[in-house]
């Protein structure tokens, strides 16, 4: 039940990824609107993942696993049925709270059912693989449906397998809640959702109308305050949404960290990737798709390999590694054009994918196996937010970086195409007030063949600068990662290696309040 919780929760991220290009031609969107329709769903789920943690702590992890997935039901119901991008933009914000809902819950229900945390790690790889898979087969049942009916029909999937989920649910899943009391901390919840959903906003629009106008200046500063008063609430609370003892354990702080960075450069390069498919290649949505499964299908079949090999080969060696060979692989990627073919694109999307594949399940395993089991769901709930907030922030921060460049890149594009300077007019116009995007419908007789040419060679401009800062910042998390996912070391070690915490790796963790290891609680 965890794992198709987890699938349902992934569908709609390389569903929709694909899906885009069509979405703007349908509904006449910007780019900066096509942001939204990515964020609408992730921005909620960042916001809101810790509290739906608690909630399953306190009033039972069944009860939010049916919530979600009714929500997840609901909200691609509203997507479906959409016919302007704002309602795409509900439908995508409920099912954000319906995923919300199910990926601490999905987390949780494993740590309840497999408490040994050695077994448990082969099972957060069936979970990893499942999130995978999602995003494998959300790509491509995208392209197939695109190819013979409509974009919304894209949302119909979740609709049903929804409902028969939560229907089996209600019959097959034992319950559980927290060994230890909870309660909701709504000061903690309230700033945090405010500095996530401020800072998507401000780079988003920032992208969009620039930096320096007053609304992303307000909520650029917006949501600075209000993450400094999210660690004050949380440093003062009697039940944290998210306990800052946490961040004592270097593993906890290196997977958190990497989460992020990792879910920032993924996500926002399907986003980028998709729209170089579309407007860049000209592609269908079938051949688009069948190239973007590379990056998650390879994740998803290294992902049982790797779960075995963490028994072996450390957590820090093998996050360390994916890290550097995803760098390698978005670099590799800055040497592609309009006319790259396919299977000189394909190795180096599978490259990024096994570095991808590499990380995620050790990440997950060792964010909850590096801290004392009474707090393990917590810090599922924690490193899952974190993710969140990085793919959130991915087509935001990836899409500005590239709606920037290629605008500032384009009047020189269209000049060393031989545009005539009425038609260049027109389409700088275009691109600055309805997006790159729009710019490929309009009709400049001979010199529409040009501008295409120099609207795919901006819009390269910018790709490139999105893949090497994406790189730039898995390197950076690769060190992370290599300096704070060591060995405890030191006296407290043999106190941890006595309450028995140790990673999924076989790592000893150094922490002063590990307790002993107390019983499941029974179901109920």
């Amino acid at each position: 039940m965890a794992c198709l919780g987890v699938f349902v929760a992934y569908l709609p991220v390389t569903t929709v990824s694909v899906s885009l290009p069509a979405i703007q031609r349908a509904l006449g969107a910007s780019t900066s609107q096509l942001s939204w329709v990515s964020d609408a769903f992730v921005l909620p789920m960042a916001a809101l993942i810790l509290t739906t943690g608690v909630w399953g702590d306190v009033h039972g992890r069944k009860r939010v696993f049916q919530t979600g997935m009714a929500l997840c039901a609901l909200g691609a119901a509203i997507s479906l049925s959409a016919d302007s991008v704002q309602w795409v933009w509900a439908g995508q914000a409920v099912s954000g709270l319906g995923a919300a809902a199910l990926l601490p819950t999905t987390l949780a229900l494993i740590s309840h059912a497999v408490p040994d945390h050695r077994e448990r790690g082969k099972y957060i790889g069936l979970w990893a693989m499942s999130l995978m898979g999602s995003l494998a087969v959300g790509s491509l049942i995208a392209g197939v449906l695109l190819e013979h009916v409509a974009w919304r029909w894209i949302f119909l999937l979740p609709v049903p397998v929804s409902l028969i989920v939560l229907v089996v649910a209600a019959f097959r899943l034992p319950d559980s809640r927290a060994p230890h009391g909870r309660r909701l901390d709504w000061p903690g919840q309230i700033s945090a959702a405010v500095a996530v959903t401020a800072v998507v906003y401000g780079v988003i629009e920032g992208g969009a109308d620039g930096f320096g106008e007053p609304a992303v200046v307000t909520a650029l500063v917006l949501g600075a305050i209000s993450a400094a008063v999210f660690v004050v609430v949380e440093r003062r609370s009697a039940s944290p949404m998210l306990d800052l003892a946490l961040f004592r354990s270097p593993a906890f702080t290196a997977t958190a960290l990497v989460a992020m960075i990792s879910f920032l450069g993924l996500i926002g390069f399907f986003f980028v990737l998709s729209l170089y498919f579309g407007m860049v290649q000209h592609l269908t949505t079938i051949d688009a798709a069948l190239r973007m499964v590379t990056v998650s299908g390879v994740a998803l079949v290294v992902g049982a390999p790797i779960g075995r090999l963490m028994h072996r080969v450390s957590a820090r060696v093998l996050i360390t590694t994916g890290l550097v060979v995803a760098a390698a692989a978005m670099l590799s990627l800055t040497g592609v054009d309009a006319h790259t073919s396919y299977g000189s694109i394909v190795w180096r999307l599978a490259l990024l994918g096994l570095g991808m594949g590499a990380v995620l399940t050790p990440m997950t395993a060792s964010a909850v196996s590096s801290v004392p089991y009474h707090l393990a769901g917590m810090a599922a709930a924690g490193n899952n937010a974190f993710r969140q907030v990085g793919g959130a922030l991915g087509p935001a921060v990836l899409g500005a970086l590239l709606t920037t460049r290629a605008l500032d890149a384009l009047p020189g594009r269209l000049t060393d195409a031989g545009v005539p300077a009425e038609a260049s007019a027109r389409v700088l116009d275009t691109a600055r007030e309805q997006g790159l995007g729009a710019v490929a419908g309009l009709q400049l007789d001979a010199a529409t063949g040009p501008a295409l040419t120099a609207l795919g060679d901006s819009f390269l401009d910018g790709m490139r600068l999105c893949l090497t800062v994406s790189a730039s910042l898995a390197l950076l998390a690769a060190v992370a990662c290599a300096v704070l996912l060591r060995p405890a070391a030191g006296p407290a070690a043999p106190a941890a290696a006595a309450a028995g915490e140790t990673s999924a790796a076989g790592e000893t963790l150094a922490t002063e309040e590990t307790p002993a290891r107390p019983a499941p609680v029974p179901a109920g």
